[in-house]
């Protein structure tokens, strides 16, 4: 297994440790409850170094960028961050990824660290261009701030103001380390990620600072599986899970990024066709009155007759309710739809809701 930067600092603290993507990486320090909640009322700390980051240069930087993505990077100025998916030629997701705009001929591409590999070897197959493809995942390692008291724990790191707005990024000193820091997160929280290189000494040096700066917040470390339950509550999609190869964009709820109409990219043909003729399923959110957990794989049904299934499920711990994602057959999405989630044989009442499950 590959070891983060922050590696000790996780195994110092008593987290429980576990494989995940290739790496050994933190699920959870105390409890997933109180890491969640900590994010969501304060501040908490991700070690996130598992993600991928490949850098796109040259003059046909830009078109190579529009062409393996479905969002329009053409829209993207210095500076901005966008969130995409790569798709098959049938509209099946390779991955979602975010694209920063670093220069008109330089762009960096954050992928999942599951499909590194899968990828990189998927983009330069794709590379038609002038462009320089460079995988530098293993370089750099990416520290995520989340929670309402973020922006005041960073800024004590930093004698530049920072005054970044949603989905934006820029280079700065934090606490003498150069690096990108970005105004991004996995969890609806004002929050931002930090990419830098370094060694352990450079990554635990940040940490302590982080957590300094931090402690009259009373910040705390949060594994993936805090990230995890965060991520649910506002209904982002997990690849693996909610997409994949199996899935296209349309039904997974993210044809708000699908810009079927700009210049050729790959999937676009088969993406227009699924438009045309109509989703068959759609992802959709799901919540209970009832004391159950809903768990991925769990059969929907409705009227006796099986409909879908659960992608994704947890109980929130700010709601105290089931809640999950799954898709489900089209003419049963509407919200406010009253369905079954199959649990042990069993029918469990549960309603289509609107996202997010948590309102911000």
């Amino acid at each position: 297994m590959k070891l983060t930067k922050f590696n000790q600092i996780h195994k110092k603290l008593g987290a429980k440790m576990v494989e995940f993507a290739g790496y050994e990486m933190p699920i959870q320090y105390s409890s997933i409850i109180a890491e969640h909640k900590a994010v969501r009322n304060s501040v908490g700390v991700f070690d996130v170094s598992h993600m991928g980051e490949v850098f796109v240069s040259g003059k046909d930087a830009e078109k190579f960028v529009q062409y393996i993505t479905v969002n329009d990077v053409s829209k993207l100025f210095t500076g901005r961050v966008q969130y995409s998916a790569m798709c098959y030629p049938d509209g099946g997701i390779v991955d979602d990824l975010l694209v920063y705009k670093i220069s008109d001929e330089h762009f960096l591409l954050v992928i999942n660290a599951s499909n590194i590999n899968k990828d990189f070897k998927w983009m330069n197959e794709n590379n038609q261009f002038e462009a320089k493809l460079s995988n530098q995942s293993d370089e750099y390692s990416l520290f995520a701030i989340q929670g309402p008291n973020a922006l005041k724990t960073l800024q004590k790191l930093t004698d530049k103001e920072i005054n970044l707005e949603y989905y934006h990024f820029s280079r700065m000193n934090i606490s003498g380390i150069e690096m990108i820091v970005s105004r991004t997160g996995y969890t609806g929280e004002l929050g931002f990620e930090l990419y830098f290189k370094g060694d352990e000494k450079v990554a635990e040096d940040l940490w302590n600072k982080v957590f300094d700066a931090g402690e009259e917040f009373n910040i705390k470390p949060a594994g993936l599986a805090a990230r995890d339950s965060l991520r649910l509550e506002m209904g982002y999609c997990l690849y693996g899970n909610d997409i994949d190869q199996t899935t296209n964009p349309l039904e997974a709820g993210l044809g708000w990024i699908t810009k079927l109409n700009k210049s050729e990219f790959v999937g676009q043909q088969a993406l227009l066709k699924i438009k045309t003729d109509g989703i068959k399923r759609k992802l959709v959110a799901i919540t209970s009155e009832q004391k159950i957990f809903p768990r991925h794989g769990y059969d929907i049904s409705k009227n006796g007759k099986t409909i879908g299934h659960i992608t994704s499920g947890t109980v929130s711990p700010v709601t105290e309710k089931p809640i999950a994602l799954g898709y489900v057959e089209n003419e049963f999405s509407d919200i406010g739809t009253k369905i079954n989630f199959i649990i042990r044989d069993k029918e469990v009442p549960a309603e289509i809701v609107k996202l997010p499950f948590v309102k911000k």
